[in-house]
């Protein structure tokens, strides 16, 4: 059957096929989808519409640290969903108080500023950098630049993609914005050669998820901080992807004891439920918010704060942590085992890995596409790259299904 000719149809009826056409025919393509069909999940799996389940070794980019359908946080969406959900900023609402004080206790900051989209965050820190940068760093108007990582990944907005190094992300979307300068990742001389009078912040990701799960050098993350209080820069951590339990530490920034100016929080703080962002940081940075100067219509709306209020009292007990720790060495073990059998490089963190394939045996897409007809989901990046993120919920017989799937997809190259 033809997409054209489903245009009222129940989807309940729909075929897979079905669902790719009626999608390819109506939706931008703007993703380039492995062909399954979701329409189900709870936990670390998920169901597509003919019923076979598959392994979500993705999450959501993380957003899904604690898997689909998390009873904890199901029930406090429930609740909130039939007592008020809107307000807008306009007014105050009996949700947002508690949910700023405990996320901001989490991260050892004063102050919580909310927002939607992750790319929403890293647009709101870069503002309040720069405004910090005139109005306590004494920088002069206009003149405020940033420093950012070769390899980074922000978002998609303008001004986000006007600092990536991604040339598939910036293809046609010029003119660029300023106020960027890029550095090599992990090179803290040339971070610091950078350094002048009008560099306001150091913006970085504590590891790079898009580029691969891509780990800095041991202790840059304590030079980087050494430098900021040494320059009175602004060293601002996304934590989108690395941060709330997907290292084994509550964000990446602690392997090295490292706590940055800004916080920068997203996809978990929703927990693949509904889109939640937000920024932490100490009245001194955060203060130069004023009324006006910054907002947003959803942002810590009354739903999203009572499900970023659960997460965050889910994180305090230590248990996502924990559970990230001690998957994530068996994890490793496992595809340590494959180095030299179609893997060229692991790294890891936590439960989260990038694997670098030897590009003559396959592609990323192709090995991809393997693990998909083994019931495992996964992502490429970057052609010969692909990155696992199994949900925190995932039992050690789900990792070692992973690691089935993965060593008989490359095998069978």
């Amino acid at each position: 059957m033809c997409a054209s000719s489903l245009p009222n149809a129940d989807s309940s009826t729909l075929s897979s096929r079905d669902h790719v056409a009626l999608t390819e025919q109506w939706a931008a393509h703007n993703y380039h989808p492995l062909e399954v069909v979701l329409s189900s999940g709870e936990g670390a799996w998920v169901t597509d519409v003919e019923g076979k389940r598959y392994l979500d070794c993705l999450a959501g980019y993380s957003a899904l640290n604690f898997g689909h359908s998390h009873p904890r946080v199901l029930a406090a969406a429930h609740a909130q969903l039939d007592r008020l959900t809107l307000t807008s900023r306009a007014y105050y609402n009996d949700q947002l108080g508690p949910f700023a004080r405990d996320l901001a206790q989490l991260t050892g900051k004063e102050m919580v500023l909310p927002m939607n989209s992750g790319a929403e965050a890293v647009e709101t820190a870069i503002k309040v950098s720069r405004r910090w940068g005139y109005q306590v760093k004494g920088v002069p108007e206009s003149r405020a630049t940033i420093l950012v990582m070769d390899g980074n990944f922000h978002g998609r907005t303008t001004t986000i993609i006007s600092f990536s190094t991604d040339e598939e992300a910036r293809g046609g979307y010029a003119p660029f914005s300023p106020g960027f300068i890029i550095v090599p990742y992990g090179d803290i001389a040339a971070l610091e050669a950078l350094v002048d009078d009008s560099t306001v912040a150091v913006l970085l990701e504590p590891i790079q998820g898009e580029g691969g799960v891509v780990i800095p050098p041991e202790g840059f993350l304590r030079q980087v901080r050494e430098l900021c209080d040494r320059r009175q820069l602004l060293m601002v951590a996304d934590e989108i992807q690395s941060g709330l339990a997907r290292t084994g530490r509550t964000f990446a920034c602690d392997h090295e004891d490292v706590v940055p100016d800004i916080y920068i929080l997203g996809k978990a703080l929703g927990a693949g439920l509904y889109p939640v962002s937000a920024i932490t940081a100490d009245k001194s940075v955060l203060g130069v918010i004023t009324p006006g100067s910054h907002g947003s219509t959803f942002g810590g709306n009354p739903l999203a704060a009572a499900i970023g209020r659960e997460v965050v009292a889910m994180l305090q007990t230590g248990e996502f942590q924990e559970r990230a720790r001690v998957l994530g060495k068996m994890l490793t073990a496992g595809l340590e085992e494959l180095v030299g059998h179609g893997l060229l490089r692991v790294r890891s963190r936590g439960l989260w890995a990038g694997l670098d394939l030897d590009p003559e045996l396959m592609s990323g897409r192709v090995l991809c596409e393997r693990l998909l007809a083994a019931g495992v989901l996964a992502k490429d990046t970057h052609g010969s790259t692909i990155r696992l993120a199994p949900p925190l919920v995932a039992t050690e017989d789900d990792i070692q299904f992973l690691l089935d799937a993965l060593k008989g997809a490359l095998i069978k190259g």
